[in-house]
């Protein structure tokens, strides 16, 4: 004869062992995570972006390498010493950005340097997804802690709820048990 599976117990253990499996993994993206949402709000996360002076920008990619190579910690010698490029004619900046994570700010028109900072919210954002640690992490560590999360979330809100239901059943049972016997004790 077949045991009969105790599934309350099958889930309980499902939701102990799936939070022990992804505690470390959800608390990096967790922290990760909030100091994303506050980054524009904190310039050691992300540096605030400046306001240059035009709307259209006036100088050419070698300008603005000549004008990046001159900040010393930002270590520009080449293209190769740049990691990504951001225009913003709104602003009026073009954000240059180290590969040593030192980004440069310059005027679109007159070629200034608004502003020169390190930027953390690139790292942060590897550590988030997971790529910080190695290339593969992402799919083969935090997906499935990914989908072991929403598990526990299930499982979380099965034993939640499970207490009242089996409440509701049983005062519905009881209701009905209490009018079979009013019915029968009206009838002698």
């Amino acid at each position: 004869m077949m045991k009969k599976v105790n599934w309350k117990r099958v889930n309980r253990k499902t939701h102990y062992w799936g939070a022990a499996i992804i505690a470390l993994p959800i608390l990096v993206v967790l922290i990760s995570g909030l100091l994303l949402q506050v980054k524009k709000e904190f310039t050691w996360v992300q540096p605030a972006s400046m306001k240059g002076e035009g709307k259209v920008p006036q100088l050419s990619f070698q300008q603005i390498l000549d004008i990046a190579s001159t900040v010393p910690e930002a270590e520009i010698q080449s293209w190769k010493n740049v990691s990504r490029m951001d225009v913003r004619p709104s602003k009026g900046i073009v954000k240059v950005k180290a590969k040593n994570k030192v980004e440069i700010q310059i005027d679109n028109i007159s070629g200034k340097i608004l502003q020169v900072e390190y930027r953390r919210s690139d790292l942060i954002e590897s550590l988030h997804d997971g790529s910080f640690f190695h290339e593969h992490a992402k799919l083969w560590l935090f997906l499935p802690a990914a989908v072991i999360l929403l598990m526990l979330w299930i499982t979380g809100i099965y034993m939640f709820l499970m207490p009242y239901i089996l409440r509701r059943k049983n005062r519905k049972k009881l209701e009905v048990r209490d009018v079979s016997l009013n019915l029968s004790s009206s009838m002698n």
